[in-house]
């Protein structure tokens, strides 16, 4: 018996990693119903293990789960969001003026690359493209922080941050811009330049983010 449950929760383990790979490459769109037997069938697993890996997910806040009504994908509100960016911009800062004395020139290649491709998905307006790669280069400066504690922390964030919906479609120009001044600072190896921009590239999110909880407590009134 002992052995069987063993098993078991080896199963609910690879389930889980699969359900947040699925969420990771946005299979399930914020606030998106996702539906525990089909993806049993999918996995060719029983909806035990399905659960498990819900249940974790649901710890985690990336999904909710609504009695007799069915398992969703979260939506932060801007509220929520906003306190994730507060939080954000310091420990990207952070990572960012670490990165910019450890980083090896291989992981600036790789940013330069990430951000040419940046470019092409703005052009194309395609936002989902443009998040994978978002995720991409902010996660070279997190490996190339050197920091092992402050990068589980980064990397835990930008997993909560998953269910955020925002509108930013107008800024995304913008958004390319403090990617590139945060290369430009890596690549000269200036810490102060290289924090800076990075935290200037979450206080421009914040201020779409203050405007939303703004304009939804003008609607309240």
């Amino acid at each position: 018996m002992k052995k069987f449950q063993l098993r078991r929760e080896k199963l609910s383990n690879q389930v889980y990693a699969i359900l947040k790979e699925m969420i990771a490459n946005y299979r399930f769109q914020p606030g998106a119903r996702i539906n525990v037997e089909e993806i049993a069938k999918e996995l060719s697993v029983s909806r035990t293990p399905v659960w498990e890996a819900i249940s974790r997910l649901e710890q985690e806040g990336l999904v909710e789960h609504v009695p007799n009504v069915g398992t969703f994908m979260k939506v932060l509100t801007p509220e929520e969001a906003l306190n994730l960016y507060e939080v954000r911009e310091v420990l990207e800062g952070m990572a960012a003026r670490l990165a910019a004395t450890r980083i090896k020139d291989s992981a600036i290649e790789k940013m330069a690359k990430c951000l040419e491709k940046q470019k092409e998905v703005i052009r194309k307006q395609d936002l989902i493209g443009y998040s994978r790669l978002d995720f991409e280069f902010h996660a070279v400066v997190y490996e190339a922080c050197g920091n092992p504690y402050l990068q589980e922390l980064l990397e835990t964030l930008k997993n909560k941050m998953r269910p955020i919906t925002m509108h930013i479609k107008h800024v995304l120009p913008r958004l390319y811009k403090d990617h590139k001044q945060l290369l430009e600072a890596i690549r000269a190896r200036d810490p102060e330049r290289a924090e800076k921009a990075f935290r200037m590239h979450n206080q421009l999110i914040m201020r779409l983010l203050q405007e939303e909880i703004l304009k939804k407590e003008a609607k309240v009134e």
